[in-house]
């Protein structure tokens, strides 16, 4: 089993929202710090949003007033509203900083305009 096994993900319209869970297995600790990535076709992996302590959370600009990052439990939410074309990637979580050998599979989110 992956450390991290992030789900959610989809094909929707510009507009619509989507609800991404990251679920955690035993073998490794709830990290005080967790984050939500994004890769784009042909571009760097970068941050969306993190979450420090469960409580205190961060955006990069690009987000910031559309998704929502949260701790429900052992998993880590991202709720992502109105979104965009430019919103389609693989998303990833991870700890902060990122610690390679966790991560997974990615779900991929599809928006079309």
């Amino acid at each position: 089993q992956a450390p991290l096994a992030e789900s959610g993900g989809g094909l929707v319209q510009a507009g619509e929202s989507l609800r991404l869970s990251c679920s955690a297995s035993r073998r490794i600790p709830i990290a005080s710090t967790m984050g939500w990535y994004r890769q784009a076709p042909g571009k760097e992996r970068e941050l969306v949003a993190r979450l420090v302590g469960g409580s205190t959370s961060s955006y990069a600009d690009f987000v910031k007033g559309r998704f929502t990052i949260s701790r429900d439990g052992a998993n880590t939410i991202l709720q992502m509203n109105n979104l965009k074309p430019e919103d389609t990637a693989v998303y990833y979580c991870n700890t902060w900083p990122p610690n390679r050998v966790y991560w997974g599979q990615g779900t991929q989110v599809t928006v079309s305009s």
